[in-house]
């Protein structure tokens, strides 16, 4: 499942971030190494905040304390797990 994927106040956790570019297989994707220096990183937990009205872009994203901006490009870059309900933060 994709971090785009997820509905608005629903919990994941990041299983990996996709770091090859779908144009070119041999070069990194810069976006995705850069998700990850902002903690977009497996293991964390996100949550969709809110997301935009027309088509659901942007997405309003939680890490931690931290809120992200995404395009729907960007959170298609982000494999998920969706957290259990009632599970500890």
């Amino acid at each position: 499942m994709r971090l785009s994927d997820l509905k608005v106040k629903q919990t994941a956790i990041i299983a990996k971030v996709n770091r090859t570019s779908e144009d070119n297989v041999n070069q990194p994707d810069l976006v995705a190494s850069r998700l990850e220096t902002l903690g977009f990183v497996p293991g964390t937990r996100v949550q969709v905040i809110t997301k935009g009205i027309f088509g659901g872009d942007p997405i309003l994203i939680q890490v931690g304390f931290t809120r992200f901006a995404l395009r729907k490009i960007e959170a298609e870059k982000i494999e998920i797990h969706q957290a259990l309900e009632g599970a500890p933060a």
